[in-house]
């Protein structure tokens, strides 16, 4: 994830899903990593091009990038987009489980946060 200081939509990705993320799912799946857009590039990553918005969530795989989302459309779209990300890994990244997203289940973060205790 690529974001700034004082992003409001950073702010916003934060408070719905960031919380928990690391709970779900694809969270263990794709684990997500911080890095300031205005920073200079970890070595390992020199290859990303065209960051000009935050927040802006790459998936890369074994040094090459999958693909991108481009801010952040809300925590249901949100979702849904990196589910189409995920599915575009390798067979041997996706996992033996079938997928069973968050959105499928009708479960959101909120609801996640609101409930774990």
């Amino acid at each position: 994830m690529f974001d700034q200081h004082a992003c409001e939509w950073c702010e916003a990705w934060e408070a719905e899903v960031g919380l928990v993320y690391e709970k779900t799912p694809e969270g263990r799946q794709v684990p997500l990593r911080r890095l300031d857009i205005h920073d200079p590039l970890p070595r390992e990553l020199e290859f990303i091009r065209g960051l000009m918005f935050t927040p802006t969530f790459v998936l890369v795989d074994e040094g090459k990038e999958i693909g991108r989302i481009k801010g952040y459309p809300g925590e249901d779209f949100f979702w849904g987009l990196l589910q189409q990300l995920i599915k575009k890994l390798p067979e041997r990244d996706r996992g033996d489980e079938a997928r069973e997203t968050l959105l499928e289940r009708g479960v959101h973060a909120s609801e996640l946060q609101r409930n774990k205790g």
